[in-house]
Order: C-alpha cells, then structure tokens, then sequence
C-alpha cells in the first residue's frame, strides 16, 4: 500500500542528502545542509577530528557495499555523536548514520540518525519536509507510530509532497488504535486526490475497508467499498459494497430488494445467501416473476439446489400466483392510472410493473404515485430511478437517485454510481 516495513531506498535517500567528504587528515570540504544559510558549516574541532577518518572509512564500505564494515563503525559513530556540538554537527553525525543504516539494514537506526539530522536546525522548507517525512517512514517502520505521526505532521507543516504521506499519516493513528482519526485521515486523502483529478491508488481503500471491517465499523467499511467501487468498478467490488450496505443499513425486506436487484444487475451475487435473502424480500405471492427469475438464475449459477426445500417452495408459491398476478397486469395498469387512485394503489401498480421488468410502464406510475399524498416518497424516487437505469435513461436516473434521502439515501448513491459507470460505456 505504502511504502512501509522497509528502509528508504538509497537513490531516494541520496538525492536529499547534501553532504561532502572530509579529508584522511581531517580537513574540512563539506557543502552546507540542502536549504540552510549560504555560510560555511559551523563545526566543532571535537567532531571534525573524528569525522575525517570516519568518513573515509565508511566510504570505503559504501563502495565496496561491506555491511559488515560499516556496522563495524558503530561504536565510532556513536563517539560522533556524542561529539557533536554544533548543528552542523548533529546534522552530519545524522548524514553519517543514514550512510551506515543503508548498508546494514537497521531500521532503528535509521530512524535515529535521520531524526539527528531533523531536529539539527539546519533544515528548512522543502528540505525540511523531505527529510521529516523519511523520518516518519522510519519511525513507522519500528513501530513508533507516536513518534511517526509527530514526523510526518512536521513533514506536511513543512509542505511535503510525497504521495504517501497521507496513508503513511492514517498508519500512525491505527498503530495507536485511534481508528477514526485514521479512517478520517485517509479519507479526507483520498477527496482531495479526487477533487485534483488523480484518483487515489485502490491500496488506500481496501486498507479504510479492512481496518474498518475488523473494527466492526460497518458505516465506516461501506464509505471506503463504494468509493473504490466507483473508480475500480469490479464484480468483486460490487458485492463488497453491497454486502457492507446490507450490513452497514440493518434493512427492511423493501430496502433490502432494491439492494439486491442492483447485486443483480451487477452480477454480484456471491452465493446462497445472496440469492436466499434476495427470494425473501421479493417474496414469492408479491412479485412472482421476479423470484422465478432469481430462482433460475440462482440454480443455472450453481449457487441454489433445485432440491432444497427454501427453493422448491419459493418456485411453487410463485408459480401458484404467476398465472393470476399477470392476468391482472391491465387491471392494475387502468385502476392505478384512474384520477381518483389513492398513492397505495398507484405504487403497488408501479412496483408490480418493475418486478416484471415493464419499466416504461413502471417509470409512468412512479411519476403518478410521486404527485400523491401519503407515499413514501424515497422508496418511489428510488424505484423511479431504477426504472430509468433499466430503460437506458442514466442522466435522469442520476438525478432521480440524487433526491433520495433517509435510510435509503447509501442505497440511491451506488444506484447513481452504477449509472454514471453505465452512461461511460461500463
């Protein structure tokens, strides 16, 4: 996901470090720290004595890439740094501790030298950002998140503009079980990646869906699945969004069909339970139709047994009531559309339609039942909306789904998202 658990590659590292060589004699030929004022280092006598014939030593491993050598300087690395006096010198002993981390491996002495060359003063700006955020790379890579976090906000005071710094930033809160500052942070990350147009890498998504998940914070793992869903469209990614609505939602058998005729469209149902809890909510003697349709579909996808019991019943039950409910279709049509027809009637006139896949018919009763007192105007808008998306019309089912409001409100926005994918051709 980030770049974690490993030492800051070298190429990367060297490009921010400003450092000279000193002499076998111990004269001094060093460039000042990358931002600082344009006067010579200021270092100490102490520190210069034991600094030139350092540095030409781990030279000598840096070229050779002798681990063992530079880890064998430890101990005279130490002295420097204890010597140290000065700024400068704390910002070279710091250089010098980079140089030998990356030869050994040793994160936590990474983090060290790096923090020497941080809180040295001899960083500034842009500068100063580069190096605090390598800091608090290190630091979460010893598992210091306290300690990462303080780095990686200095980082971004400073204006760091690494791409990382963000996740890396949520990492340092979910390292201190403050979830929701984490979830929060990565979130805000992710809008304003969005709003510049360079949508954030999927990695920062299914890192908000799991760490929310494991949590058992449903609300929370369902913000993260459907905003991946809408820039990584998937099947997977569709039925990790809609399982997390379902168990985000706690819906009713009437929200819970709308969810499930989108699961369907998708083609994201997974398994038995889905095509189960999908027969549940259309209830065979309602919409017969549509359950002899899920039931088929359901038994050709391997996922119901033609011989269960849930299954034999629910087919018998719809195609008890198949013939009549179509038989009554005109009926239903002329008494929903009569001037004088109550919302009840025009609503259960339009559901019946879109179950049966009419959804001209279905779109021109929504509009009627929108007009009358007493409906409940969100599950119309939606089913208004799903009509539309099934006869084509995205643009207008996108708006409809956008009056949604209440408890179905998360189910009209993956409505919207599956329409906006459709209108581009998804």
């Amino acid at each position: 996901m980030v770049r974690k658990s490993r030492l800051i590659a070298r190429t990367a590292l060297a490009a921010a470090l400003a450092f000279g060589a000193f002499g076998a004699a111990g004269s001094v030929a060093l460039a000042a720290p990358p931002a600082a004022k344009p006067v010579p280092p200021k270092l100490s006598k102490e520190f210069v004595a034991l600094a030139g014939p350092f540095q030409t030593e781990l030279g000598a491993a840096q070229k050779a890439g002798d681990a063992a050598k530079a880890a064998a300087l430890l101990p005279r690395w130490e002295a420097l740094v204890a010597a140290a006096k000065t700024p400068d010198d704390q910002f070279f002993a710091g250089q010098f501790g980079i140089g030998i981390s990356q030869l050994t491996k040793d994160q936590a002495l990474q983090a060290r030298a790096l923090e020497l060359s941080v809180n040295s003063g001899r960083l500034e700006g842009a500068d100063l950002g580069k190096f605090a955020f390598f800091l608090g790379a290190a630091k979460l890579n010893t598992k210091d998140y306290a300690g990462a976090q303080a780095a990686l906000l200095k980082a971004q005071a400073a204006g760091a503009t690494d791409p990382d710094l963000p996740a890396l930033l949520s990492e340092t809160y979910f390292g201190q079980n403050q979830v929701q500052a984490g979830l929060d942070t990565l979130w805000k990350a992710i809008e304003t990646r969005a709003a510049a147009g360079n949508p954030a890498p999927k990695e920062w998504y299914l890192r908000g869906l799991s760490i929310a998940y494991r949590s058992k914070m449903y609300d929370q793992a369902f913000r993260f699945a459907m905003g991946n869903v809408a820039v990584n469209p998937s099947t997977d990614n569709w039925g990790d969004t809609i399982s997390l609505a379902r168990a985000a939602g706690k819906y009713q058998a009437q929200e819970t069909l709308d969810v499930m005729r989108l699961g369907r469209r998708t083609g994201s149902l997974r398994d038995t339970n889905d095509y189960a809890e999908y027969i549940q909510a259309a209830d065979p003697r309602r919409s017969p139709g549509e359950v002899l349709k899920v039931i088929d579909q359901g038994v050709t996808a391997g996922k119901l047994s033609p011989k269960d019991v849930f299954v034999t019943d629910g087919r018998a039950q719809a195609q008890a009531r198949l013939a009549a409910d179509r038989a009554g279709l005109p009926a239903l049509e002329r008494d929903a559309r009569a001037p004088a027809a109550t919302g009840t009637v025009v609503m259960a006139g339009a559901d019946t339609f879109l179950s049966y896949d009419d959804a001209a018919k279905a779109e021109a009763l929504y509009q009627i039942a929108l007009a009358k007192p007493g409906i409940d105007a969100d599950r119309a808008l939606t089913r208004l909306g799903i009509a539309q998306f099934d006869q084509g019309k995205y643009a207008e089912a996108q708006a409809t789904f956008a009056k949604v409001g209440g408890i179905r409100q998360p189910i009209a926005r993956m409505w919207s998202i599956y329409a906006a994918q459709k209108a581009k051709g998804g």
